[in-house]
């Protein structure tokens, strides 16, 4: 599904979940600084730089793979939070995968759980700041990407299901410089519902 601009603008997503619900993993403080300053700044800037472009009025995922310097970079880090936050809940509806999705992470990663591990990893060793993926491609196969700063496996033709920040603003003040211990964390609060509805529209 896109994401359209409304009156001719994006807004901040509203999160489906109280500011403290995701704590101790994610805190009241980390969730007020990433997605109230962090997000709200990507998305003043994405639309400050949309007005009267070429691409203003696109969906936010067109604007991610056609924009270019400033304005990819902000249009991909809004369409990032978008979707890491959108994907916790402090009560997920489904806790594992089930179904195509399953079936497709056992294919590729042997289990659930050799994929959440090569995952995690996958995030602890990317350098710098940047984003960890679990994408798809139009066939449903599933890949494990490495994104730097802004990146988004939609600009290699991909379909992003799932992803971990771990730019250090995403997890500073809740773990200082332990990674990895907040990444194995975040497995906790996935909604593997939400991500399994983004892997059937994949397939559409």
């Amino acid at each position: 599904m896109k994401t359209k601009p409304i009156n001719g603008k994006f807004e901040l997503i509203a999160l489906p979940y109280a500011e403290d619900a995701l704590a101790p993993v994610i805190s009241a403080e980390t969730i007020r600084f990433h997605h109230g300053k962090h997000l709200q700044a990507y998305v003043n800037n994405l639309n400050a730089a949309l007005a009267g472009s070429p691409l203003e009025g696109l969906p936010l995922e067109e604007v991610v793979v056609k924009s270019e310097g400033g304005m990819r970079n902000n249009a991909g880090q809004t369409l990032n939070h978008n979707l890491y936050f959108l994907q916790f809940s402090p009560t997920p509806a489904k806790t594992a995968p089930t179904g195509e999705l399953a079936a497709a992470i056992d294919r590729t990663f042997g289990s659930f759980e050799n994929f959440m591990t090569e995952f995690v990893q996958k995030g602890v060793t990317l350098f710098g700041s940047g984003w960890v993926w679990l994408a798809a491609d139009n066939d449903g196969n599933l890949q494990i990407t490495q994104e730097s700063n802004a990146g988004n496996p939609i600009q290699h033709g991909l379909h992003p299901l799932l992803t971990f920040d771990v730019w250090e603003h995403a997890y500073y003040l809740d773990y200082q410089n332990r990674r990895a211990d907040q990444l194995k964390d975040l497995g906790k609060l996935l909604d593997w519902s939400v991500i399994e509805a983004r892997y059937t529209d994949a397939l559409q």
